[in-house]
């Protein structure tokens, strides 16, 4: 295509092929339908000190497993950074996930008929909210790959253990959740791979214009999956665009295109907020935790909000071990993710919230322009509530480019569902908004996204329905 490099051209002919000669659409329904109906997964929840091969450690209450690997549930303070329920500074208290390996993110991509497919699994953990969800080619810990559950060989982990250099279009890594994660990193990685590779039945061909037409699909692919869809060089042309907001969304993806900071701008002011607020992150015994209690079976806050620490006991034939017990994180229901979009000089630029989180490794990354979970702040004036929350959940349905609900990752957070919004707002929106809050293109994301640590995971998400639009 006319001025895209022969990569460019190649994913974009993935991104405008909506069905696909591999996987055709009505193949794939009958394939996950069926992946899901034969899933066999089981989840009970039982009291965290009853289960198998996890213990609360003596002194200091925090929760292990025997072997000493895969994750820990720990104590962490939060100092020097504004509260999360939106007060001032003085910092907070909670448990924290910590999970010190790298876990690996990948997609194997192949060429079929000259376009490129992306190999997805249809993945069961045990907290999805409909068993199986659409996943990538791999999603494993450093502790699945070495076999410590003592189960089956994670399928595929071979070709990204030690990928060719020339074989590799996609290397970086980038942060886990930063409000529930300590430090939390994954390797997002995508291999040209052999078309005739032998495959497992959970596995599938797809077009990205497959993929991009399955996220509007509520709790289907998950957001690892767009995530890593993200870190792809995907740029389309302006002509093909299939509305006024189509053509500003493509118009923004070209890299010359105007834009109302430059990059060194965008990256200055979020290192303005970095330098501000200078997090200070503390390990605590989980059993000192103020506000939070061990009660019925689970960790929770006495007033209900956040989120809790469950466990469960899990059957699920199709993995790599077919019965385990953990700890999972239960969010509170009904988490929003919001990226305000306007055009400007016939471009569409993105709101990103230069955001402080607990758990992150450099003290702030760019998020969308809302992310948070509304009953978190239901008693709080409209001052205190986040920036942004009550204009977009006020916006008409004219302004929604996007609307779907996309889950978190199952194999950490319970039945966790995020409503994925893309609101258009005049170009008069705001046009003050505060400092920590960057008006930013795609093309400028996609320069951010070489790097890591620099947009979360929300961001990311969103990042990659964007790019399902025109």
């Amino acid at each position: 295509m006319s001025g895209l490099s022969a990569l460019e051209g190649a994913l974009a002919e993935s991104a405008l092929a909506g069905d696909g000669p591999v996987t055709p659409n009505a193949e794939f329904d009958r394939w996950f339908a069926e992946q899901r109906r034969r899933s066999g997964l089981n989840v009970r929840r039982v009291p965290l000190d009853a289960l198998e091969n996890w213990e609360f450690a003596p002194g200091t209450g925090d929760l292990r497993h025997a072997s000493g690997r895969f994750f820990t549930v720990e104590g962490l303070r939060v100092e020097s950074a504004p509260d999360p329920v939106g007060g001032g500074p003085g910092g907070w208290e909670q448990p924290v996930m910590c999970q010190r390996e790298i876990g690996v993110l990948g997609f194997l991509t192949a060429e079929f008929d000259g376009v490129p497919h992306f190999l997805v699994q249809a993945r069961t953990e045990p907290g999805n909210v409909r068993t199986v969800h659409l996943a990538p080619s791999l999603q494993a810990t450093r502790s699945n790959l070495a076999g410590v559950h003592r189960g089956r060989a994670t399928p595929l982990a071979e070709h990204f253990r030690s990928p060719g250099r020339g074989r590799v279009l996609v290397d970086s890594l980038q942060s886990e959740r930063g409000a529930w994660f300590l430090r939390k990193r994954n390797r997002h990685v995508v291999v040209r791979a052999d078309a005739g590779i032998d495959l497992p039945e959970q596995y599938r061909w797809l077009t990205l214009g497959q993929l991009h037409g399955l996220m509007r699909r509520a709790n289907l692919v998950t957001m690892e999956t767009c995530s890593l869809l993200s870190c792809l060089p995907l740029r389309l042309p302006e002509e093909r665009a299939e509305s006024e907001f189509g053509a500003a969304l493509l118009r923004s993806q070209d890299p010359s295109a105007p834009t109302l900071l430059d990059a060194g701008e965008v990256i200055g002011r979020l290192n303005e907020v970095k330098a501000r607020h200078q997090v200070r992150q503390h390990a605590v015994p989980l059993g000192s935790l103020r506000e939070w209690r061990y009660e019925d079976g689970a960790v929770q806050r006495a007033d209900g909000r956040f989120f809790e620490v469950i466990g469960v006991e899990v059957t699920a034939p199709n993995r790599e071990i077919a019965d385990w017990s953990q700890p999972l994180f239960a969010p509170a229901p009904g988490g929003v993710s919001a990226l305000v979009t306007r055009v400007v000089d016939g471009v569409l630029h993105l709101l990103l919230h230069a955001r402080v989180e607990a758990g992150l490794i450099d003290v702030a990354e760019l998020c969308p322009t809302v992310q948070c979970t509304p009953s978190n702040y239901r008693d709080l004036p409209a001052e205190r509530r986040p920036r942004y929350l009550d204009e977009v959940l006020a916006l008409p349905a004219s302004s929604v480019r996007f609307d779907a609900v996309l889950s978190e990752e199952g194999a950490r957070f319970y039945r966790t569902e995020s409503r994925c919004l893309v609101v258009e707002v005049p170009e008069d929106f705001d046009p003050c908004p505060p400092e920590e809050f960057i008006w930013v293109s795609l093309a400028q994301t996609r320069e951010l996204l070489r790097h890591s640590y620099l947009l979360n995971m929300q961001a990311r998400t969103l990042v990659a329905v964007l790019r399902s639009l025109r």
